[in-house]
């Protein structure tokens, strides 16, 4: 059964190449291009995961993390930073402020999935038909 992963992400090439990369997985992809649509979304559709970006205009990631904690039925949904902050402590200061992963932009096609299925129940990982050839085919199964 496919995850219901929620993107929010501003910069508008980034999104078009992780909603096809989870797509291309079987994940049903939810898409806001701001944190006050990703939190109304998130609200509205309960995904099973968020990635989230942490540098957008208006509310940042950090806001949306604070955000989503308070919302008794948002507070478990894991969340993971997309993000180019790649200094030393930059990982440590995300999960400090919430988040449950960080992954560093530029991500990593072959590897982004995986990356992002660790934090997701193993029923909900995607279902890969070993007999498909390039085709967003997991290089480890």
């Amino acid at each position: 059964m496919p995850a219901r992963i929620l993107l929010i992400e501003d910069n508008p090439a980034n999104m078009t190449l992780m909603e096809y990369l989870l797509q291309a997985y079987g994940h049903t992809v939810l898409t806001a291009s701001d944190g006050h649509a990703g939190i109304a979304l998130a609200a509205s559709a309960i995904p099973d995961l968020i990635v989230c970006d942490v540098h957008m205009p208006g509310m940042d990631g950090f806001g949306i993390v604070r955000h989503l904690a308070l919302q008794p039925a948002l507070a478990e949904i894991p969340i993971v930073a997309v993000t180019a902050l790649a200094m030393v402590g930059d990982r440590e200061n995300l999960l400090q402020a919430g988040f449950d992963g960080y992954l560093a932009k530029p991500i990593e096609p072959i590897t982004f999935i995986a990356q992002l299925e660790c934090f997701l129940p193993a029923a909900l990982h995607a279902i890969i038909d070993p007999t498909a050839r390039n085709h967003g085919d997991h290089p480890d199964r």
